[in-house]
């Protein structure tokens, strides 16, 4: 196959969309269809006419795509959920870990990413940007981005299930029923008996499925239910706060389910200060494994989300609704597995 690049003594000609269909023998349209991964095209013909692509260094034009499609190549990825929780002070917990694994693969799409941070005016930065479809991670119950993004008509996906309604966004399903399960049964086998739960205030899916699971868990094994609630805003000091109000009300809760990780590491410092210890007096897990939970001391209990799968599938369901493939409006995450540690271990809780 000739080369149509020029020679190192010939200022560079930019390779076209033209020399890959005409070295491929196709039309320019099957070039373009075979490249973005659209329209009919032959599958051994669309993996040609990518390797002749790559082989003759093609590099699409930004500007002469946007131009043709109207598109902006990027997407929104939205949060609700303070940086209290889905950051701390760190601002390396459950948001910017998904944003990170999003990136990469959005980028593998040749999409780029806006992180819009949960601040004060952050929706009029959203209604300014130009992008193609956002990704809303966990909204609350009449959640205001995923109304203004309706109001523009862009595509939205949601990371966790839209509450309270029964026509939700397409979305990726966190499995939280489970993961509650997961967690209570553990503490269960741990010969844990008063087991207490503390979730967010706020309308969420995961609170919402995580409650439901607690119930019916502790109705199935003839256990007491107690169940406290603590504000995002407030962080680790909200978990402190609702773990004092639930001692002072229950003194022989022996642990504590607490998802938000945050309020397990604001819970525990409370325990503590009262004298307690974990996990010999009071056992606590969390749901997602981030640093908190990794190199809190004791290291607590958590599940593994796979949120480097789950944000891939976000990102592969929102493109196919931008590119106007509406199929599939809800897709399950790997089932979540348990991550034990000191903080429920009971091997820990003899040695004390």
């Amino acid at each position: 196959m000739k080369d149509p690049r020029p020679s190192a003594s010939v200022p560079p000609r930019r390779i076209t969309i033209h020399d890959v269909a005409r070295e491929a023998g196709v039309s320019l349209t099957t070039v373009s269809h075979a490249l973005n991964d659209r329209g009919v095209v032959d599958p051994a013909t669309r993996a040609r006419v990518k390797q002749i692509a790559q082989q003759l260094g093609y590099r699409p034009s930004v500007r002469a795509q946007r131009l043709r499609s109207g598109r902006a190549n990027s997407i929104a990825l939205v949060s609700s959920m303070p940086f209290a929780v889905a950051g701390g002070t760190s601002r390396l917990g459950f948001m910017m870990e998904v944003a990170a694994i999003a990136a990469e693969a959005a980028l593998g799409r040749g999409i780029g990413v806006v992180l819009v941070p949960p601040l004060e005016g952050a929706g009029g930065l959203l209604d300014s940007l130009d992008i193609d479809g956002a990704i809303v991670i966990e909204p609350v119950a009449n959640d205001a981005h995923i109304a203004l993004l309706r109001r523009r008509g862009v595509s939205i996906v949601s990371i966790g299930r839209e509450p309270g309604t029964d026509d939700p966004v397409p979305f990726v399903d966190l499995q939280s029923e489970y993961t509650a399960r997961l967690l209570l049964e553990h503490l269960h086998a741990q010969g844990r008996r008063r087991i207490g739960l503390l979730i967010g205030a706020t309308p969420r899916q995961s609170y919402v499925e995580t409650e439901r699971a607690y119930r019916a868990f502790v109705a199935e094994a003839g256990l007491p239910c107690h169940i406290v609630t603590a504000q995002e805003s407030e962080g680790e000091a909200g978990g402190a706060a609702a773990c004092a109000a639930l001692l002072r009300e229950q003194p022989d809760i022996d642990a504590l389910c607490a998802p938000v990780d945050a309020f397990a590491v604001g819970a525990i410092a409370h325990a503590q200060a009262l004298g307690k210890q974990v996990p010999r007096d009071l056992m606590v897990v969390t749901r997602y494994d981030g640093i908190r939970a990794r190199s809190h001391r004791p290291p607590i209990t958590a599940v593994n989300l796979h949120l480097e799968r789950v944000a891939s599938q976000a990102v592969e369901l929102l493109f196919e609704h931008v590119s106007g493939r509406h199929e599939r409006s809800c897709v399950a995450a790997p089932l979540p597995e348990l991550v034990p540690r000191e903080s429920s271990a009971t091997s820990a809780a003899s040695a004390a």
